[in-house]
């Protein structure tokens, strides 16, 4: 599926993609609509209905991804709750060794994440995987999510990359699409972000479940 000769820069995803995104989905649609129905002394199912409404809109927007405007928006410290459950954050299947082989190749390789600083922190004080990358680039940082081409822009300012010699692997396909855009050259998903819920069979580019399938030759000793 692919071919590592063609390849120089790897840029990798973090959230459902590197680790589950089990932890996430189920923070924002059980645990968090838990304890915003405890404060507002509505059903579960009245803060399900009443979050979903309100996540539903501005996605792929950089404030959709930010936790403090979350917190501000609900009143409530996201981050702290996000603590709560942090024992749940896990490494996907195979994905130390494949970051272990590409660290020990000629590949640059880059996190591209549009979770929050925040997240990303309380995500690494649990799984710190950050020692296997050349860099890490937070969309905040550069003002951008990665669905916008402000981002791809940018990140080629701060740390050049060859687009035809690059392979990014992400979960979100209207990510995939703004890479395509960019004329990123090699592009692969996850057919299983989060390991608790169904494969998914229907995504418009190609598909790996787990980084075996795809693993790199392993650098001479």
């Amino acid at each position: 599926m692919i071919d590592w000769d063609s390849i120089d820069t790897v840029l990798l995803d973090m959230d459902g993609t590197l680790l589950d995104l089990h932890f996430d989905n189920y923070f924002w649609t059980q645990h968090l609509p838990q304890i915003y129905a405890k404060k507002h002394q509505i059903s579960e199912q009245e803060s399900s209905e009443l979050l979903h409404d309100k996540f539903s809109s501005g996605q792929g927007t950089l404030a959709w991804y930010c936790l403090d405007h979350w917190s501000q928006q609900l009143d409530m410290d996201i981050p702290a709750l996000k603590r709560e459950l942090q024992h749940m954050i896990s490494v996907r299947p195979h994905a130390i060794e494949f970051l272990t082989r590409l660290h020990h190749s000629h590949r640059d390789v880059v996190m591209v994440t549009n979770a929050h600083r925040k997240t990303l922190e309380i995500k690494m004080d649990n799984v710190n995987i950050t020692h296997w990358f050349d860099r890490v680039v937070v969309s905040h940082d550069l003002q951008s999510p990665k669905e916008e081409q402000a981002f791809w822009h940018k990140l080629q300012d701060l740390h050049p990359f060859d687009p035809t010699r690059t392979l990014l692997i992400d979960d979100t396909e209207q990510v995939l699409e703004s890479a395509q855009a960019h004329g990123i050259a090699h592009l692969l998903t996850l057919l299983q972000p989060d390991s608790q819920r169904q494969k998914r069979i229907d995504t418009r580019f190609p598909g790996i479940h787990h980084f075996d399938e795809i693993m790199p030759a392993e650098a001479p000793q």
